[in-house]
């Protein structure tokens, strides 16, 4: 009996028939860019939207930013004393940043004002009246005063001070009658001494940005911002050598 194994024949595996190749009976059309005037007058105010953002961007791109300390609840006059005075700003080509309209990070509030601290490059924080309150009580002695009078926002004191910790150049403009004795606001122990009082009982929005003492003080700050900008962004080695 042989045991020897036959040889297995090579099986031919019959290769699939494709089938041809189509033809193509019809080219598609070629998107002409010289398009009609229909197609043109419709994408007009696309581009315009387009152009305009690119605009704004970079009208933005080539201005310092600085930190812009406010409150968030304004009345009509304060509404329109801070919008002009964005103006100002931008005029200057600054470029005012604000918690939390301009921008927030996911952070605690102390960090995300540091973190706005540092990488801004002025402070101009403008103190406005929100409440109307009298002091009854104290709990030693006599309470200093029992007249009435205006306070400010708490990040009015927080914010300029943690500016002035990290060096920025600070400008403070207060609403007449504000935390007139209360924190860095008080006579005397305002960081550089530098603020402007608005007297808005008196005094308009424009008499007030028209006036000398205004336009003196913001260009003597503008030139100080300029100044620590060209100062911040020059190289380690260079600063090293002076």
């Amino acid at each position: 009996m042989n045991h020897a194994k036959a040889k297995a024949k090579p099986k031919h595996i019959p290769l699939k028939k494709l089938p041809p190749l189509a033809r193509i009976q019809e080219f598609p059309t070629v998107r002409i860019h010289h398009a009609s005037s229909s197609t043109s007058q419709a994408n007009a105010p696309a581009a315009q939207q387009v152009s305009a953002a690119y605009n704004e961007c970079i009208d933005r791109a080539f201005r310092i930013p600085i930190f812009l300390s406010t409150a968030n609840s304004l009345n009509n006059v304060q509404q329109q004393f801070f919008n002009r005075l964005v103006l100002e700003i931008e005029d200057a080509l600054l470029f005012p940043r604000t918690l939390p309209q301009s921008e927030q990070y996911p952070e605690t509030v102390l960090t995300n004002i540091r973190r706005l601290v540092i990488s801004s490059y002025g402070m101009l924080a403008i103190n406005f009246r929100r409440f109307f309150v009298q002091i009854l009580e104290a709990n030693v002695g006599q309470p200093p005063t029992t007249t009435p009078f205006w306070q400010g926002s708490t990040f009015s004191q927080i914010e300029p001070s943690m500016a002035f910790q990290f060096g920025l150049p600070i400008l403070l403009v207060r609403e007449r009658g504000t935390d007139t004795t209360n924190g860095i606001w008080a006579g005397g122990i305002t960081p550089l001494n530098i603020f402007v009082e608005w007297d808005s009982d008196n005094q308009t929005v424009d008499e007030f940005f028209g006036s000398v003492q205004w336009r003196e003080v913001f260009a003597n700050w503008t030139a100080e911002v300029r100044g620590n900008y060209y100062l911040r962004t020059e190289p380690q080695f260079s600063l090293q050598m002076q």
